[in-house]
């Protein structure tokens, strides 16, 4: 009887431990059946490890957020398509990990994919990496739009087989989304919403996302197609560094 209270002092303690702060939410909860591919988790991105602050491959956001994200999926159900998020709530201890890596010039072993023709040293001049981030106000969101029933992701091994992310659809990485002109996190002036070098079915991709998030309450950040934040969001000048779990 003392192990099986213990377990549950154990059990309490732990969610208490794991409480989000008041006024967030896991996306999860709020709208299950968005996609998650929390790649700041695992070893696909431009860092090419999991970041500093991901314990889990979680999304979260402020609750205004996630029911306005809820209601863009609802609009996109019966076309066929759904969302997909890449990140959303971002730690400072991730931003920081960030910085570091943007300053050692010497770790390129990502540069195929993610950055092929941008030197390592003018990240930060060309904005693509900063020492702060809205995604760690709770109310910013990189995502995509998905094929509902689509084929699971391409198995993505690390360092290897690196396939530029402005190439061709058929030629990037497997994401199983739809065609957006580049993969994501793509360190490119490609990735711009509207560069009119994205034409056909990628730019009217682009467009569809931007429409509706603008619809339900997000504005785009115009250099990356897939960065939406949400107006008037809680939280406006306050930077959280709470852990991802």
């Amino acid at each position: 009887m003392k192990i099986f209270y213990g377990c549950v002092i154990a059990l309490l303690m732990s969610s208490v431990c794991h409480a989000l702060p008041d006024g967030f939410v896991y996306l999860r909860d709020t709208a299950p059946d968005i996609a998650h591919d929390i790649r700041y988790f695992n070893y696909h991105n431009f860092v090419g490890r999991p970041v500093d602050g991901y314990e889990k491959a979680e999304c979260i956001l402020t609750s205004q957020a996630a029911q306005a994200l809820k209601k863009v999926q609802a609009e996109l159900v019966p076309m066929g398509l759904g969302l997909k998020v890449y990140d959303c709530y971002r730690p400072q201890k991730a931003v920081d990990h960030f910085s570091r890596w943007a300053k050692d010039f010497a770790d390129t072993k990502t540069k195929g994919e993610f950055y092929p023709d941008e030197p390592k040293e003018t990240l930060f001049k060309r904005g693509y990496i900063a020492h702060k981030s809205g995604h760690s106000r709770g109310g910013t969101v990189d995502l995509t739009i998905i094929p509902l029933g689509s084929t699971p992701k391409e198995i993505f091994i690390p360092y290897e087989n690196l396939r530029r992310c402005d190439a061709p659809y058929e030629k990037r990485f497997g994401d199983n989304s739809v065609d957006m002109g580049t993969g994501f996190d793509c360190f490119s002036g490609l990735s711009a919403t509207e560069n009119p070098r994205i034409t056909g079915t990628a730019m009217q991709n682009r467009l569809l996302l931007k429409r509706v998030m603008e619809k339900h309450g997000f504005y785009n950040y115009e250099k990356e197609w897939w960065h939406y934040t949400l107006k008037n969001e809680p939280f406006g000048k306050t930077y959280f560094s709470f852990p991802v779990r």
